[in-house]
């Protein structure tokens, strides 16, 4: 069974930085292309970024060179350093595959407000 825990949101002011985390059970990170997606309240959710198995990232148009997505497959653990946050960047932030099959888990929540 596959579970992924997300942890590291909180309440930022607008040009603040936050650094997600999401480690994971039953699943091999360095066997997968990871992402973070987000959803705000009464949105679709949104892929944020990629990174695969060779650590080529890719990003939203929306969070591109404020967000960086990384990886540490040694603990099997992904995260995203978010920079320069704006009040649309307030969601819950979650991680899954590329391609999202896996459960999705609790998510974070990241709220940008002064």
């Amino acid at each position: 069974q596959v579970q992924l825990m997300e942890s590291g949101g909180g309440l930022v002011q607008p040009g603040g930085s936050l650094r997600l985390s999401c480690a994971g059970s039953g699943i091999i990170f360095r066997f997968s292309v990871m992402a973070w997606y987000r959803q705000a309240l009464g949105k679709q959710r949104e892929l944020v970024a990629s990174i695969s198995t060779g650590g080529i990232t890719n990003y939203a148009d929306s969070v591109k060179g404020r967000f960086t997505i990384s990886r540490d497959n040694a603990k099997n653990t992904v995260y995203l350093q978010m920079n320069s946050l704006k009040p649309e960047d307030t969601a819950v932030y979650y991680c899954n595959s590329a391609s999202g099959r896996h459960p999705w888990g609790q998510g974070t929540q990241v709220t940008v407000s002064s």
